[in-house]
């Protein structure tokens, strides 16, 4: 076992008993490395986002006060420690709900007790993805002075946003997450935005965009397609989804728009993750996002409890691994059922897939998504797959020119001088043979 900073006699005697010990062989299936999405508050939240899917998580646990307690705070964060000692840097990763529920003395002793688990030099990232609505200057203080990487969620401006992120009382957030934005950035904590892309602001791209950018001055951006499956009509009536789900066609045209806007003006000075993901494929490196990777699996969600699932979009009696006050996480992670749950990814694509010329890019996407029917009549084809597939297929040619820049030992961001310096008549410098403005300046 690696050598640890000491923790407090306190902290070791109320949780010595607490949860298993690390097992003194790694299991051979265990991954090096994993994520893990710690869930504090569980599903419960103080907004009422029309389209959250994890809501309805709370019938799971009935009568339960969704908080995590103090002796699985530390057995979480052991365990975490103990199954990546080897590794230079560890995220703490939490999310809800609204983990910020949880209130700032949680956090802090989360913090504390990071401190004490990590090797020395060994470095640790904290992030927390919150809807902002409850950030106060104190909040901040912390954030700022233990370096948190804070993801705000934000659907564009406030007419878009409000469509569907309210509070408890049907009333619009805007402005109670603006606010939180301030204080953020007022403390100069580091924040991504994180934008879900739903029937609201789906035909508004470049409006959220630059909203984004030059109205609110964020660098860093994801941006996630709302896809709601209709439960009650099940599988034999087809990919119905809810008429808050994004069209597939409309998620490829608003990222198409994006990115044509990015490549013009902001490549090195925005980061977007699916372009980034993007170019990683085109680099032939495995993306950061897992739903670009071949096979997924190391990235799993823990509950308030302890109950540890495959991951966070399948929070699912089916899709639970067991719980880590029974067995240690390493020992959940190495488990032929969530082996089996991540080389499915890769095993289940239908015929359509294996044949597309930038599988190597989408790999089909997220499994979650993949309720829709091929042209020969297989299950399985990603509802996205329409969109995704215009995507990839538009951004080719400037991928090509961006993974040949880095191969050089030079820097991406000299592709904008060569977009934005072609008339609209004249030939598109992505090598399609259109003219400009028939194609990446729309």
């Amino acid at each position: 076992m690696a050598e640890v900073n000491k923790v407090p006699v306190a902290i070791t005697a109320k949780s010595a008993s607490v949860g298993p010990a690390m097992p003194d062989l790694r299991p051979p299936t265990a991954p090096e490395s994993f994520h893990v999405m710690a869930k504090p508050t569980g599903p419960i939240c103080n907004l009422d986002c029309e389209y959250c899917f994890f809501l309805s998580k709370e019938a799971l646990y009935p009568g339960d006060r969704f908080r995590m307690a103090d002796e699985l705070l530390v057995t979480y964060l052991r365990q975490l420690f103990e199954a990546q000692e080897s590794l230079p840097e560890i995220t703490v990763t939490w999310q809800g709900g609204e983990p910020t529920l949880m209130g700032i003395a949680f956090f802090r002793r989360a913090v504390e007790l990071t401190e004490h688990l990590r090797r020395t030099n060994q470095r640790v990232n904290h992030t927390i993805q919150t809807n902002g609505t409850l950030l106060t200057d104190e909040w901040c203080e912390l954030l700022a002075d233990k370096n948190f990487l804070v993801g705000i969620s934000i659907d564009g401006p406030p007419h878009l946003h409000d469509h569907y992120r309210v509070d408890k009382r049907g009333n619009p957030s805007s402005d109670k997450v603006l606010r939180g934005l301030r204080l953020l950035k007022r403390h100069n904590v580091d924040f991504n935005i994180l934008c879900t892309v739903n029937a609201a602001n789906q035909d508004h791209p470049l409006e959220v965009y630059r909203y984004f950018r030059d109205d609110l001055g964020a660098s860093f951006l994801q941006f996630i397609a709302i896809v709601e499956r209709d439960n009650e009509t099940g599988f034999q009536e087809g990919n119905r989804v809810t008429e808050r789900s994004v069209d597939p066609d409309a998620w490829g045209r608003f990222l198409i728009s994006v990115f044509d806007e990015w490549l013009r003006h902001d490549v090195g000075k925005v980061f977007i993750s699916h372009f980034d993901a993007a170019l990683a494929s085109w680099l032939g490196v495995t993306p950061a996002m897992c739903i670009f990777g071949e096979t997924c699996g190391n990235a799993v969600a823990l509950e308030h409890n302890g109950d540890l699932y495959s991951c966070d979009h399948f929070v699912e009696p089916r899709y639970l691994l067991g719980n880590i006050v029974e067995t240690h996480m390493i020992e959940l992670m190495a488990s032929s059922q969530q082996r089996a749950f991540g080389i499915a990814k890769r095993d289940d694509l239908p015929q359509y897939c294996l044949d597309c010329d930038v599988r190597f890019a989408c790999h089909g996407e997220c499994p979650k998504n993949r309720f829709g029917v091929t042209p020969d009549g297989d299950r399985g084809l990603n509802y996205l797959c329409s969109g995704l597939k215009a995507f990839f297929d538009h951004i080719d040619g400037p991928m090509r020119i961006m993974a040949d820049l880095l191969r050089q030992g030079r820097f991406a961001d000299e592709i904008t001088e060569t977009f934005a310096a072609p008339g609209r008549n004249d030939p598109c410098p992505c090598g399609s043979g259109k003219k400009a403005k028939f194609c990446h300046q729309r």
